[in-house]
């Protein structure tokens, strides 16, 4: 039954004249970075750290230098992301990209890893662990252009934004944060856009991020589910397929399927 899924995924992407994928944190948690809400996911096993996290961005709008003082002194929740490696998941979809089938990647996840895999059209809707944004002016810096201990050592924090003087905060998108517009903005033009959207490890709860596959099936475009559990996309009928699994089994799949389509009509 799901090599038929398969089959019927891989010739509707390949049918399709501008798919994307939008991907959740069940597409990195086979690299070994935790999720947040599965059953030993970070705020389940600790709702202190949930708490402290919805009040960060308020703390960065009243008070920046203590809001880079507490990011400082702890550990990142998801550990060392500069030891993840893409793991299967991201590699079909960017082997998906350059067969020419999907067009963009939007992701909720914040570690880079569909960049490392070679995806090039990627829009990092929560942001990315390892730049800085000025709310402002939307400036992002990576984070190795700012020596913030040494910034904090010297009493000098928070960083600032080198094109408009304003406090900097990290990337990545806190509880309560607004998206960044133009983040907001790419990832509404590519869903108004796509005929066909690939949702993949995500539980399709978290808005205004689960909004975005509503609004492109709204305007007529097929959904492919691939998920471990079924989500509100599958039970609320928006799902045209639901592949149940992990993503860095199906995907492979899928690809190879879609590159022998492909091929088989360059040849023809």
């Amino acid at each position: 039954m799901q090599e038929d899924l398969v089959e019927e995924a891989a010739r509707l992407l390949a049918a399709s004249r501008y798919a994307v994928a939008l991907t959740g944190a069940g597409v990195s948690t086979e690299s070994g970075i935790p999720d947040f809400r599965g059953p030993s996911g970070i705020w389940t096993r600790s709702p202190e750290a949930e708490r402290r996290a919805y009040r960060t961005y308020q703390l960065f709008l009243t008070d920046p230098k203590r809001y880079w003082e507490e990011r400082l002194s702890r550990p990142s929740l998801l550990g060392d992301l500069s030891k993840a490696q893409p793991n299967p998941s991201h590699y079909a979809l960017a082997k998906l990209e350059k067969l020419g089938v999907i067009k963009c990647v939007i992701t909720q996840n914040i570690d880079a890893l569909h960049l490392k895999a070679g995806s090039v059209n990627v829009i990092e809707y929560h942001g990315n662990a390892f730049k800085l944004r000025c709310p402002h002016c939307n400036a992002r810096y990576n984070v190795e252009e700012y020596d913030l201990e040494g910034l904090k050592q010297r009493g000098e924090l928070p960083p600032r934004c080198r094109r408009c003087g304003s406090p900097l905060k990290a990337d990545v998108v806190h509880f309560n944060e607004p998206i960044p517009q133009d983040v907001m903005l790419r990832s509404l033009q590519e869903v108004y856009r796509c005929d066909l959207a690939l949702i993949c490890g995500t539980s399709a709860v978290v808005y205004p991020f689960a909004e975005l596959p509503r609004i492109a099936w709204r305007r007529g475009a097929i959904i492919i589910e691939v998920n471990l559990e079924p989500t509100p996309l599958t039970l609320e009928g928006i799902s045209t397929i639901f592949i149940q699994g992990k993503t860095g089994e199906i995907l492979p799949k899928i690809a190879d399927k879609v590159e022998e389509i492909v091929e088989k009509k360059r040849r023809s």
